[in-house]
């Protein structure tokens, strides 16, 4: 499948491609276009949009809490992983307006910024971050083991 978001991704627009790469879609195709562009990009190439104003998959809102589009993801392919589940409060923690902050957030904001600045485009920014996400799950799921 196709997928398509804005341009110069950082913590949520890197994680939701990994999420998708990893548990979702074996081979996902990835766009990354202007903000103002997206939906109409996405109509010419038959792509879904996620983590855009108006997308299915994007951040919303539930009993007085930002969600992020990484947990969009979570519900709508009902990925029940209790280390996602952890692995999401990182990356809402690090992303969402109204984050609550928990000690992973801040690192994970700092190396996803990082890596955006020293990559020359989404597609390596991506490569460079998904050692991050796979290590961050590895850790989540040490901590779902630690409290079971």
């Amino acid at each position: 499948m196709k997928w398509i978001t804005r341009e110069r991704a950082m913590v949520d627009r890197i994680a939701c491609p990994w999420l998708i790469t990893r548990f979702i879609d074996q081979n996902p195709e990835f766009v990354f276009v202007p903000s103002g562009e997206v939906h109409k990009a996405a109509r010419e190439l038959g792509a879904i949009p996620f983590d855009v104003e108006g997308a299915e998959l994007n951040h919303f809102h539930e009993n007085g809490k930002e969600y992020v589009t990484f947990d969009a993801f979570i519900r709508k392919y009902r990925l029940e992983d209790p280390a996602l589940t952890t692995l999401a409060e990182i990356v809402r923690s690090a992303d969402a307006h109204d984050r609550e902050l928990i000690p992973e957030a801040e690192g994970l904001k700092a190396i996803a910024t990082g890596f955006r600045l020293i990559s020359r485009n989404d597609y390596e920014n991506m490569s460079k971050q998904f050692p991050v996400y796979d290590a961050l799950y590895e850790y989540c799921k040490s901590k779902v083991r630690a409290h079971s």
